[in-house]
């Protein structure tokens, strides 16, 4: 399960804020599957939306 930062960091690359501070969680995110880089952007994979939608449905009140 990915940290609150990770998802965070998921949900600005989702939403196409930029994260130059934050490079090496980036490249963290990458290795595991979560995000990939075409050219200098950086997309969410299938298994980085899921996450991302878990996430928010965890963090929705019932």
């Amino acid at each position: 399960m990915l940290k609150d930062e990770q998802i965070a960091l998921l949900k600005d690359i989702s939403a196409s804020i930029a994260f130059d501070d934050r490079l090496a969680a980036v490249d963290e995110l990458v290795m595991e599957g979560y995000l990939v880089k075409d050219g200098d952007l950086y997309e969410l994979t299938a298994k980085g939306e899921m996450e991302v939608e878990a996430h928010a449905a965890l963090q929705s009140p019932l």
